[in-house]
């Protein structure tokens, strides 16, 4: 039987206390797999929802350098090898971040939320992945 596939913008309340509960005392990295609309919504109408979301994804980028974080890479899906579902999305970026907690405070800070207008109006859908590396893999 097939995983049942949901794509959201948010971050259910349960989902959010499972980040918190993880690994504290190293970086985070996190898998974002992105799906943009078709064409953007407010307050970016008559661009692609693509457009909209680097508006938000530039401004975020040097946000987060300010907070530790960093890029890591980010590009478009142009192919799957194994399983099946990536048609749901059309890029990857991943993103380091020095801890869970910074994670959460940076997703929370009032000037992500004024700029994530642009990411609410590019994306149809996400899904986030959270990574740590393992204490013995280090």
């Amino acid at each position: 039987m097939e995983p049942a596939v949901s794509v959201a913008l948010y971050p259910t309340a349960e989902q959010l206390d499972a980040l918190r509960a993880g690994p504290s005392d190293r970086p985070v990295v996190m898998v974002n797999l992105l799906k943009f609309r078709a064409e953007a919504g407010a307050p970016d109408t008559g661009v692609s929802g693509e457009e909209a979301y680097r508006r938000y994804a530039e401004a975020m980028t040097a946000f987060i350098a300010g907070k530790g974080a960093r890029v890591i890479w980010a590009g478009r899906i142009d192919g799957q090898v194994i399983g099946a579902g990536a048609d749901a999305f059309d890029m990857v970026a991943v993103v380091e971040y020095p801890s869970r907690r910074a994670f959460v405070e940076i997703a929370f800070d009032p000037h992500v939320q004024t700029i994530g207008v642009h990411r609410a109006a590019g994306l149809a859908g996400q899904w986030l992945l959270a990574a740590t590396t393992d204490a013995a893999t280090r």
